[in-house]
């Protein structure tokens, strides 16, 4: 990593608001809508503030500072609720704003399961939270930001000749904080950080040409790669795709790298999630205590990693977050709850109001060694997939039907691209039909998985 992307935590953080300022504005709005007759209420306010450069073939092509600010605030009048938002802090608009907020639930009507989390499931005690290292502000002006972008088109400019175009590189440096409380004894916030480095390279001329890109995208500047680093490595990738072919339709094994593999894990959550289980939306229905993947699989949730993306130590609505094993042995050990769906549902909130936290996908047959290239040779004959194209999973039934291109594979070895395809079929005997997972692991967002091999899936070609 270069020295211009190194920072501290003693940046200027660049808030025009305190924590101190935040949690003032919830307890007076909290306190008028108490006030007003409210049985409960619950108030957030937050502030993002951020850096988006991006550059084109050499030049600089956008400059964007954004800062955006919001107070919203849920009332309760006994099991009917409303909700209103502002972005003006004055005393008037906070009063207005908790006034509208208190009319939507006079004339709403009665949700048995609407409510704030009970109690015994809030995260009362400040001293309990774990500190998990959220906030790196990044002291990055718009000048050092484009000089970075450039430097990554540039390496993978240099990487090849046959790198002729680009569809540019971008560089985002991005920090928000919060303040949330309800009328339960529940107060909290903290801030955060998000930033990034991405370049999209274009290989060929003409009808043969091909795109890719790669990125790095860190909670501390100083973790992500190096431009260089990100450039030569989405340059490599798009080179690789020249020359794509079609293949025959087939019923043959599938390898998701590792980048796309993320979406197995993300349908699995998806078909988890307590708003698809009340509304019956899910093909795994019922599936607690069930076999929901192959048996040598594990699925851990961390919600407590230090710099984690999916790290916190409550969830969006106050409750405690805990580290759990999702998946033990391919047997599912819980759901994804708020307090909403938990109650549709006769369960218990799992701390899962606003996602899934920290994922790990592990198989308990992977060694140490397991590369990319020992994956490819125990699949032998078939399909590396890249990408993914489409929306085509049906989350009721499990149907799974998406576009890909990736590497058709011959003898345990890549043999040339592939275009054009779509592999098909359900997802309950997806997961099951996992027959591996490398140790190469990639976090995608808050899922890390590695490559996962499929025995047999449909593959639609030419």
């Amino acid at each position: 990593m270069s020295q211009d992307l190194r920072t501290s935590n003693t940046a200027q953080s660049g808030f025009s608001y305190s924590p101190e300022r935040f949690r003032e504005l919830v307890e007076t709005v909290l306190a008028e809508a108490k006030r007003l007759g409210a049985s409960d209420a619950g108030a957030e306010v937050s502030e993002g503030c951020g850096l988006s450069v991006s550059v084109r073939r050499g030049q600089l092509e956008n400059v964007e500072r954004n800062r955006d600010k919001s107070l919203g605030i849920s009332v309760y009048l006994g099991q009917r609720r409303g909700n209103a938002s502002t972005s003006d802090f004055s005393p008037q608009a906070l009063k207005d704003t908790v006034r509208a907020a208190y009319d939507i639930a006079r004339f709403t009507a009665e949700d048995p399961a609407a409510g704030l989390p009970d109690e015994q499931d809030l995260s009362l005690d400040p001293a309990a939270r774990p500190e998990l290292d959220l906030f790196h502000p990044w002291a990055l002006d718009a000048e050092t930001a484009a000089a970075l972008a450039l430097r990554c088109e540039a390496a993978a400019f240099a990487t090849d000749r046959r790198i002729s175009n680009s569809e540019g590189a971008a560089v985002s440096a991005q920090q928000s904080h919060f303040y949330t409380g309800n009328t339960r004894g529940f107060g909290g916030g903290y801030a955060s950080s998000r930033h990034s480095l991405s370049v999209a390279p274009i290989a060929g001329r003409g009808a043969q040409m091909e795109r890719d890109a790669w990125y790095s995208s860190m909670r501390a500047a100083e973790d992500l790669a190096s431009p260089e680093a990100v450039g030569r490595y989405a340059a490599e990738r798009a080179l690789s795709r020249l020359k794509a072919r079609k293949v025959k339709t087939a019923e043959v094994p599938v390898l998701f790298e590792s980048t796309v593999a993320a979406g197995l894990l993300g349908a699995l959550v998806q078909a988890t999630s307590g708003g698809a289980l009340y509304r019956q939306a899910s093909f795994l229905l019922d599936s607690l205590g069930q076999s929901v993947l192959a048996s040598h699989i594990d699925v851990s949730e961390d919600p407590h990693e230090i710099k984690g993306k999916g790290s916190t130590p409550f969830d969006d609505e106050g409750v405690i977050t805990r580290p759990r094993q999702l998946v033990h042995g391919g047997v599912l050990q819980g759901y994804f709850l708020s307090s909403y769906s938990a109650r549709k549902l006769g369960l218990r909130t799992t701390g899962h109001a606003g996602g899934s936290h920290n994922l790990r996908m592990t198989s308990r047959a992977t060694a140490p060694g397991d590369d990319l290239a020992t994956m490819l040779r125990r699949m032998g004959r078939g399909l590396f997939v890249t990408e993914l194209m489409g929306q085509g999973v049906n989350y009721v039934t499990g149907d799974y039907s998406r576009g890909a291109s990736g590497f058709w594979v011959e003898n345990g070895e890549i043999a040339y691209p592939v275009h054009e395809v779509t592999i098909a079929g359900n997802l309950r005997q997806m997961f099951q039909d996992i027959v591996g997972i490398g140790a190469d692991t990639y976090t995608v967002g808050s899922k890390t998985i590695g490559s996962v091999l499929i025995s047999r899936m449909k593959l639609a070609g030419s």
